[in-house]
């Protein structure tokens, strides 16, 4: 079970997007439930969010999950690299999961079976991985690979007629 992700388009998103697009998952979190007992972030891509929404809901306790489902940028057998504190958080009851992306829905499914009374929320989404999550902020295309600021580098890039086919233009 491998997803290649090499030929996909990048999509950059700034750090001002990144957190106006977390804001609004909290916002929607905040209308679903009032109140979680904490937030468990999926690391890595899930410990910025999780500090934005934790300010935003004024949670004070977070913890962490690590799941490892990608190498590159190539999608292969997940493997739980960190649990949690079952002493703490339990089955997940009552407490809040966040992530950056969904994308097959394989690192949620993991978690899932970790926490299956947790609410999962990520802020963005693709279409194969939404029905794994509970919430999210954003949905986007299948074929994006979305370039979070944490992990882009900032330089100069060709205008897109020189580099895009007239397929990567149409959609």
């Amino acid at each position: 079970m491998t997803k290649d992700y090499t030929h996909s388009i990048y999509m950059p998103i700034p750090w001002e997007i990144f957190h106006r697009d977390t804001r609004m998952l909290a916002q929607r979190i905040l209308a679903a439930r009032d109140h979680f007992d904490g937030i468990i972030a999926i690391a890595r891509g899930g410990l910025i969010p999780a500090c934005i929404i934790a300010r935003e809901l004024d949670i004070r306790t977070v913890e962490a999950v690590s799941v490892a489902s990608y190498d590159d940028r190539a999608q292969g057998q997940p493997r739980m690299l960190k649990g949690v504190d079952t002493d703490l958080v339990g089955d997940g009851d009552n407490w809040l999961v966040i992530d950056d992306l969904v994308d097959s829905g394989v690192t949620a499914g993991v978690v899932r079976t970790l926490l299956p009374k947790a609410t999962i929320a990520t802020v963005y989404a693709k279409p194969e991985g939404q029905a794994t999550v509970d919430l999210f902020a954003v949905p986007v295309k299948s074929e994006l690979w979305l370039l979070f600021p944490w992990d882009a580098e900032l330089k100069p890039n060709e205008p897109l007629a020189r580099n895009a086919t007239a397929s990567d233009l149409s959609d």
